[in-house]
């Protein structure tokens, strides 16, 4: 757990270290949008400040700071640009995993990588239909270690980073196993084909006869059945990138209106900034931003409680699970809506290419579909109602028939 000795960093220090280079990272962002071009200036502006590190302790490197400071940086720098965030959370739930850990030497080591600037990605998901609970992706014994072979899919944030955390079976049990991002045998695509969050580095990434030695395979693999912080964890971090959205379409949307001065035979007043409907709208768009951010924080206090004690309180942790979930909900719903309200403030020229507003919209719809939100409602409703276990374990493919 984070030590408590050093002083805590305040919110106004970390401001300090990163708002500029969010700055310089939403200045690019349509650019990079329109010719879709990866931010791996971007992220290494943000390894060099040490970005992924801000969880960890000040005595390793890092910054010391709570989820919840986490958390509100996230948000800020889902506002600069949304694909970031996204493509980082894989890594932010490592390092919590190493601050849990039992004090050690590999705890150590690995804590004082990521002050240093390393980044952990992910290749959880399979292409194809493949099957509820199994991975082809598989280790099979090998000299004095492992052999990875498989393919994956959705490898979010690989391309960015310098080790990937691979979800493999070995001899029918799922592990967890890290893995050099430029190892021989591991080839990375960037052929993520989603109609939003195209810089995420979402694309394939091919494992054939990668070598791995012992210490690097991690124990139970990420979905394995149980109650944990990481799910809730993971689902948040998806929910400050709409927060962040919001944010940014609200300011975006704001200052094309304070800058335009045509208007319409029947429009209320002279000016669009002193029309009230378009007012009206921009107020909308404010609250929505209000809201989710709020919603975020509140679900990172939650979280905060949590990791602080260890983790290990299966009550607390089913609790942060539920709250994440219904934040999923609220969330969703309030950002679809103000990335689609947006445009009532204007006519034809707000659809612009240059202006790429869409992309709000296509963001925040693309990140909303992850974890299907009809399947979360159920699911909350089922809890509530019967005490059914809420899903920690996340998973996708065939589901053999007859099964719950």
């Amino acid at each position: 757990m984070t030590s408590t000795a050093a002083k805590p960093v305040s919110d106004a220090e970390l401001d300090a270290v990163f708002a500029p280079i969010y700055a310089d990272i939403a200045a690019g962002a349509v650019e990079r949008e329109i010719d879709r071009r990866l931010a791996h200036d971007e992220v290494q502006a943000l390894r060099a400040a040490r970005f992924g590190a801000l969880r960890v302790p000040v005595e390793f490197g890092g910054f010391g700071a709570s989820v919840r400071q986490l958390f509100r940086q996230l948000i800020e720098l889902a506002a600069a640009e949304s694909n970031l965030p996204q493509a980082l959370r894989v890594h932010f739930v490592f390092v919590e995993d190493q601050l849990l850990a039992e004090p050690g030497a590999a705890r150590d080591q690995w804590l004082r990588a990521a002050a240093a600037g390393t980044l952990v990605g992910n290749a959880i998901t399979e292409p194809g239909t493949g099957a509820v609970g199994r991975y082809q992706t598989r280790l099979t014994p090998y000299a004095d270690g492992w052999l990875l072979n498989g393919t994956k899919y959705y490898s979010t944030g690989s391309l960015y980073a310098d080790h990937i955390l691979v979800a493999a079976d070995r001899d029918g049990e799922r592990v967890g196993v890290l893995v050099d991002a430029n190892a021989d045998g591991v080839r990375r695509h960037d052929d993520w084909d989603g109609f939003g969050q195209r810089l995420t580095a979402s694309g394939t990434t091919e494992f054939t006869e990668v070598a791995v030695v012992p210490d690097r395979v991690l124990g139970p693999g990420y979905g394995v059945a149980g109650a944990t912080y990481s799910t809730g964890y993971l689902q948040l971090v998806q929910l400050a990138v709409l927060a962040g959205i919001a944010q940014r379409a609200e300011r975006d949307t704001r200052e094309w209106v304070a800058g335009r001065r045509r208007g319409y035979t029947h429009s209320a007043a002279d000016l669009p900034r002193h029309d009230p409907l378009v007012q009206q709208v921009i107020g909308r768009l404010s609250a929505a931003a209000f809201g989710a951010r709020a919603t975020v924080l509140a679900v990172a206090d939650l979280l905060d409680g949590v990791l602080a004690s260890g983790a290990q309180d299966e009550s607390a942790l089913v609790e942060v699970e539920l709250a994440a979930a219904q934040a999923q909900l609220g969330v969703i719903d309030t950002v679809l809506a103000a990335t689609t309200q947006l445009f009532e403030v204007g006519g034809a020229s707000i659809v612009s290419e240059g202006l790429r507003l869409d992309r709000h919209w296509r963001n925040a719809r693309t990140i909303s579909v992850h974890n299907p939100a009809i399947q979360k409602a159920r699911a909350i409703g089922d809890h509530l109602l019967n005490g059914t276990t809420l899903p920690f374990a996340w998973s996708a493919g065939e589901r053999p028939a007859g099964t719950a």
